[in-house]
């Protein structure tokens, strides 16, 4: 039980954030910086909130799925589905604060890069939720 609820939210989290790197940030980007960081702010926050707790969760269920079954499957992907947390901390976050920073009236070229880069950034956490989500299904398969 807990497998397969630890495969469906490391799943739903790798949905969420391929779909900003697929929908979202190319149709900001289609803005004009001033708009595009405007857009960015209150889409970022609610993302965050999503992901951080589906990662959160997806790792402690994946922990106790392994703790349940023994199955070292289910360990490695709570770990890489938990890994998204430091990535976006040490990582992501030094960019975040510098769009945070930047008021909509300042958004310049120097804004559209910051966001260009966050995009390329973001695609990690889109590949640690698909790596993770790979292996709760094999997990899942070779518990079958």
């Amino acid at each position: 039980m807990f497998g397969l609820l630890a495969l469906l939210t490391a799943s739903i989290f790798f949905g969420a954030a391929i779909y900003i790197n697929v929908a979202e940030q190319p149709a900001r980007l289609g803005l004009d910086d001033r708009a595009a960081l405007a857009q960015w702010g209150p889409a970022y926050r609610r993302g965050f909130e999503m992901q951080a707790s589906l990662a959160l969760v997806s790792g402690l269920l994946g922990a106790a799925a392994w703790w349940q079954t023994g199955n070292p499957l289910w360990s490695v992907g709570a770990a890489i589905i938990i890994l998204n947390w430091p990535y976006t901390m040490l990582v992501i976050m030094p960019v975040n604060r510098r769009l945070e920073a930047t008021r909509p009236e300042e958004a310049g070229e120097e804004t559209r890069d910051l966001l260009l880069r966050w995009g390329k950034l973001h695609a990690g956490r889109s590949a640690l939720g698909a790596i993770a989500a790979a292996i709760f299904l094999l997990a899942a398969f070779r518990g079958l």
